[in-house]
């Protein structure tokens, strides 16, 4: 199948739609999630036109995995949280839903359950306030 150069990330990555951006660099971009499953919940995306795992080179996916590693330990930090769940699906049947290889980096806390994915979006206000938070200290 031919990558879809209509789904979010890329019109995300083409600045055709906004987002709360926490870090760019050559290779990568990280923001914040629309429909969090916590405080600070982030994605991360490869510039690559990539759809899945299976379509990255190994260099892309060190370059992908060292950010999602980097921004996993800026949002522990900046929402104090007790644990972090990273998330990447691999096709439909595996439940990812944007054709787009990502991660997902949630901050957890011990005794609270996660908000159910993709139901609502968080006020604009409150993820550029989280977004702040991440680039203040991915900038460090």
């Amino acid at each position: 199948m031919a990558y879809d150069t209509q789904n979010i990330f890329a019109k995300i990555l083409r600045g055709e739609i906004p987002a709360h951006k926490v870090y760019e660099d050559a290779h990568t971009l990280a923001f914040m999630d629309v429909m969090p499953q916590s405080a600070g919940h982030a994605l991360i995306v490869p510039k690559t036109q990539a759809e899945n795992i299976f379509d990255l080179g190994t260099d892309e996916l060190q370059q992908l995995i060292t950010v999602t590693q980097r921004v996993a330990r800026a949002a522990r930090q900046a929402f104090n949280a007790d644990g972090i769940t990273l998330m990447q699906f691999n096709g439909e049947a595996a439940g990812q839903t944007v054709p787009h290889i990502h991660f997902h980096v949630v901050p957890r806390y011990a005794g609270k359950a996660l908000q159910a994915h993709g139901r609502s979006m968080e006020n604009n206000t409150v993820l550029a306030g989280h977004a702040e938070k991440l680039r203040t200290l991915l900038n460090q």
